[in-house]
Order: C-alpha cells, then structure tokens, then sequence
C-alpha cells in the first residue's frame, strides 16, 4: 500500500518552510523533516554537509536514477558579539537586503527559541538627511534581557544562529491568481514541498526511475554548495533542479522576470542540457502544464551549475517557481504556481521517454 501524505499542499509548504534551515545549519532540521516526510519514503539520510537525502525506489531491474534538487538552507545572520544591556550584533547568512531590516522581528535560535527586535533608530534623532541605511553588521538585536554582554553571551553565545519569525498566511484570492500564500523561507523549501508532495503522492508502479529527492545545504552562502558532494555521493543519471525566480511586479523589467500564477520557468543555459532541457518542455506541452522560457546564458544563479559538473557531468534541466519580495521575512507565491509544480514534478519523474533517454549504460 502506498504511504500517501495525509495533509495539502498548501500545509506541507507552511510546515517545511518553518523549520529552521539558516544556511550552515540545516542539520538542526533533522527530526522535523524526517517527522514531517521522512517515513513517506524508502529511506531517509543526512550527511555531514547537512544535505537531507530522500529515496523512492521505483523497483524496476535496471531502471535509472533521477536526482530532484530544491536547497533546504533558508537566508538569516548569525550572532557575532554580545553587547551590555542585552544587545547582539549580527551579520547577515545569505543576501539580506538592510532595508527590510530595522524594527523587524527575530529568532534567536539558542538553547531555545528567543524573540529580538532589530533596533532602529528614531528619526527624530538621525543626523544627515537619513538616506543612508546602516550596514547589517552595524545594527542591533534588542534581545529585552537587562544583562551585560558576559551574561548575555552564556545564553547566546557567538556563532548562534538568527532568522524570522514563522508568520504564514494568505492574501485575498479573489481573483484569477487563486490563493496567495505569504510568509518567511520560501526560498527554496517551497519548491522542495512541491517535490515532496508529488513524489510522495505517485505510486511505485509509475516511476520511471529510482528518485532521490535532495533538499541540500549552502546554497545562499556558497555557489558550490551542499548539492555538489549530494550529486557525487547519489551518482544519477539525470537530475532537474528547481529553484524560486524572480516574479514580475510592476517596478520591475520583464526581462528580469517571470510572470506570476501563470505556471513554472525552464531555463535555457550554458549550465542545463540542451536534451533535458527540451523533452521537458516537450513533456510539459503533452500535459497542458502551464510554462515560461527564460535565457540565462551564463549561469541561472541555482544549483543547476554545480549538478552540472560533477562526475563526468550530470545532464540537468532548471525549473523555476514564481516568488514576489524574495529574500524578505514576506516572501509570496501563488498556490497556482506550487500546484504546476508539483505537477510536473510527478510528470518529470514519471516520464519513461526522459528516463530511457537518459539512462547510462550502467544502469542497464
């Protein structure tokens, strides 16, 4: 009997988005994806990079393997000294734009979960004309404990990590868009629940492959990342990496972009292979599955690079998820969008034509 997951879509986002994940600690997640989605598979490992291994065999002789990528860690800073009257400076994991951050809210991920404020400083009193924001390293986390920094630092010692509250929820869904999921993290465990809750919810008897899903470390601190050693330790024969994209907004330019509730992007670039790349849009057309084409040349600033080159080189193909006000504490994507997805997910991984297309010879 298949071990079908019991909650939705939209559920499974929110769960796997709120797990704490700050790049270079995303081993702190183990219980709770393995909670979460762990027992829906084969077999469920971890590494020492902090890469989250998931397995569904399709138990067919001499079937090939695919590798599904979505990066696990999340954007957030780390704690770089204590300051009397319960004061923290930080710096930033992965790229955090200052202006989203004074007078926000935080976590203080110590022994246990602790509330901070970033300061921010009363107009009243800046000097100048107060255009110019701080440096992230120069603002402050008002913790609110009234101790000096030796005492502060017992508690939150240097190295700990900090990200953002787990505040999801939805905009109005009114109109042709559908429902509108906003919160923190969507980047990139959003695409990672698609992914799951597609493999999770196909049968055995039709994959066409072995698949490995991989919710892998260091992507927004490292452009090599935890996928690399990942894709050497799984070895497998065609791999599809998704990753959110840029959505349109009305200050933006539509060549920066992709359109929003209007399906996934495929990735055209020098990282993707051109096959791959064309069956599975070849694939999408055959299932109605809504898609953009986006040109990336050089490189399409995910995972797809570094999946690329590994071994004797992997044939990968790059799939996009639409995300207004990436790497906010207010990320949002349309619930549209997660549903494309996580169709094709189900199709790629179900495609017999991509799976012998792409099986290497030691797989027969």
């Amino acid at each position: 009997m298949e071990n079908k997951l019991p909650i939705s879509l939209k559920e499974l986002i929110f769960s796997t988005c709120g797990i704490m994940s700050v790049s270079g600690f995303e081993g702190r997640g183990k219980d709770e994806l393995n909670s979460l989605i762990g027992s829906h598979f084969d077999r469920y490992e971890t590494d020492a990079v902090g890469n989250h291994y998931f397995y569904k065999d399709c138990e067919k002789k001499g079937a090939p393997t695919v590798l599904v990528d979505a990066h696990f860690d999340e954007i957030g800073f780390i704690v770089t000294e204590t300051l009397d009257g319960g004061f923290l400076r930080m710096t930033s994991m992965g790229g955090v734009d200052p202006a989203i951050m004074q007078a926000s809210d935080v976590v203080i991920y110590a022994k246990g979960k602790i509330r901070g404020v970033v300061a921010s400083t009363p107009p009243h009193l800046i000097k100048g004309d107060g255009k110019k924001l701080p440096a992230i390293t120069e603002m402050l986390i008002d913790t609110g404990l009234e101790l000096d920094k030796d005492a502060l630092s017992e508690i939150i010692p240097v190295g700990t990590p900090v990200g953002f509250p787990e505040n999801y929820g939805t905009l109005s869904c009114n109109g042709e868009n559908g429902e509108i999921l906003v919160g923190k993290s969507f980047d990139d465990k959003a695409c990672g629940a698609c992914a799951a809750f597609a493999v999770i919810n196909t049968p055995k008897e039709e994959l066409a492959a072995n698949v490995c899903l991989l919710f892998s470390a260091y992507e927004e601190t490292s452009r090599l990342g935890g996928v690399s050693p990942a894709t050497y330790r799984v070895d497998p024969d065609y791999a599809m990496v998704i990753d959110v994209n840029l959505a349109r907004v009305p200050d933006t330019k539509a060549i920066d972009t992709v359109p929003f509730a209007k399906g996934i992007s495929i990735s055209i670039s020098a990282a993707t292979d051109r096959r791959l790349t064309q069956m599975t849009k070849a694939l999408c057309e055959e299932k109605e599955i809504p898609f953009c084409t986006v040109a990336a040349p050089a490189s399409t600033g995910t995972n797809a690079a570094s999946v690329n080159l590994v071994r004797d080189g992997v044939p990968v193909v790059d799939i996009g998820l639409p995300l207004k006000n990436m790497h906010t504490y207010n990320e949002v994507l349309s619930m549209k969008d997660a549903e494309t997805l996580a169709e094709l997910v189900k199709a790629f991984i179900c495609s017999e034509k991509i799976a012998e297309g792409f099986r290497k010879e030691s797989s027969t």
